[in-house]
């Protein structure tokens, strides 16, 4: 058994944050990490007697420190990596064809996964993701091997291989066949893994690229193997348009994955800034997730989500980074701009509006991007029983990016470090219980 003595700062709802200040967490590192106790540190030597670990060998951290949950990233496209930083001259339709089909095509070559993979996982590693959804490619072999770089690497990670057989370039597509066979392939692949960090998730890029045939051929598979689902909808106003064009006889793109069988407590899109009143009753009834992807909401000018609304609706809603549809792979970096986009939407609303705080912000970091993966009995919090997804914190390291001072609360700290804090805060990142080494 590992136990940490010091502050633990975790969610254990939407509007705060429990701060436990002087504790002792304890976990399991053999049995993928499992939180055996929770307690104040004055319980300490007792703890030691009970479960038979020397208080020589807590690791006991400084006052500048402090315990957090790993991040949660609801939505990141591995391939893109490679294009983060450009291509926002442009929306998202014309950005597809112009910046993303080119950049995932590459990956047909295997040597490409090889080499672009282990890159743009150990990014989001070192920025203290600890759980992500990937989106791949449509190219079998290259989604294994993003399987393999994550399981090498440690993270816990839903790895979905792309589908798309229409609305595509020449260069880039399948034939519904041939998304659906590969599909089972990869399904079979995970399993075969038989790693509890890694799951298949079954990932329509977007409706536009999915015929009826494929779309439900995937709601099978998903229901076949009780898997979760990711897809976007409801991006851009353009992108709306053009799906409903596709689709007659449908109102609006949200029912267009209901009726094929993809709108699932386990499922989660990306996006959702345009949906209609009564998709977010549907999503309401079928527990869907909301990946909101602030960064990429923005450089792709798709529009403002209302979080607000959301969290208050009770709706499933977790952060993403939209790689490379968002131009930075850290969850922090997504966490300051939901703050600021709600900020932005406060402008000239009614005096009650609350824009969503640090501390809302964190939550869907965290414990919120936990449910909307459906891993919340696992991680996103520091409860007993969960296993132990963590980032140790510094917020006076060398080289920082903040000062604090002596008449900052906790919380003035904390807000400092979420606001200006970066990879160099992060000393030790732990996944299952296991420290990671990048």
């Amino acid at each position: 058994m590992k136990v940490i003595r010091g502050t633990l700062v975790h969610c254990i709802c939407p509007e705060s944050i429990q701060v436990l200040e002087n504790y002792v967490i304890g976990f399991n590192e053999k049995e993928n990490g499992v939180i055996v106790f929770v307690e104040a540190a004055s319980k300490l030597n007792d703890l030691a007697a009970e479960h038979g670990f020397s208080i020589d060998s807590v690791i006991t951290l400084t006052k500048s420190q402090f315990l957090m949950p790993g991040l949660v990233d609801t939505h990141i496209h591995a391939p893109q990596y490679v294009n983060a930083g450009t291509g926002y001259d442009k929306q998202l339709l014309a950005w597809l064809q112009d910046y993303t089909f080119p950049a995932e095509a590459r990956f047909q070559d295997l040597q490409v996964a090889r080499d672009v993979y282990p890159i743009a996982v150990s990014r989001s590693l070192r920025h203290g993701t600890t759980t992500a959804s990937y989106f791949a490619t449509i190219h079998l072999e290259a989604t294994k091997e993003l399987c393999r770089t994550v399981e090498r690497l440690g993270q816990r990670a839903l790895i979905g291989k792309v589908n798309m057989d229409r609305e595509s370039p020449d260069y880039y597509v399948e034939t519904t066949q041939e998304s659906l066979e590969d599909t089972k392939k990869f399904i079979e692949f995970v399993k075969e893994l038989n790693n509890p960090l890694v799951q298949a998730v079954i990932t329509p890029r977007f409706s536009p690229s999915c015929s009826p045939e494929l779309l439900q051929g995937l709601g099978d598979l998903a229901r076949e193997h009780d898997l979760p689902i990711q897809s976007h909808v409801c991006e851009q106003l353009p992108e709306v348009k053009y799906t409903l064009s596709l689709f007659l006889g449908f109102q609006d793109c949200s029912s267009i994955f209901e009726k094929h069988g993809l709108l699932t407590d386990k499922a989660y899109m990306a996006h959702c800034i345009h949906l209609e009143e009564n998709e977010v009753q549907l999503f309401q009834q079928k527990g869907v997730g909301i990946s909101h992807c602030p960064n990429s909401n923005l450089c792709l000018c798709s529009g403002l989500l209302d979080t607000r609304k959301m969290l208050d609706l009770g709706l499933k809603i977790g952060l993403g980074t939209d790689v490379s549809g968002g131009y930075s792979s850290s969850v922090f970096d997504a966490l300051r701009k939901s703050i600021d986009v709600s900020k932005a939407l406060s402008f000239g609303k009614q005096d009650d509006y609350r824009p969503i705080s640090h501390h809302e912000a964190l939550y869907m970091a965290t414990l919120g991007g936990a449910k909307v993966l459906s891993l919340d009995d696992k991680i996103g919090n520091f409860k007993a029983g969960k296993e132990l997804d963590a980032l140790l914190i510094d917020v006076n390291p060398p080289n920082n990016t903040f000062d604090t001072f002596e008449w900052d609360s906790f919380d003035d700290v904390l807000m400092k470090f979420l606001y200006l804090g970066d990879d160099r805060n992060i000393l030790r990142r732990f996944v299952a219980g296991k420290e990671l080494e990048l």
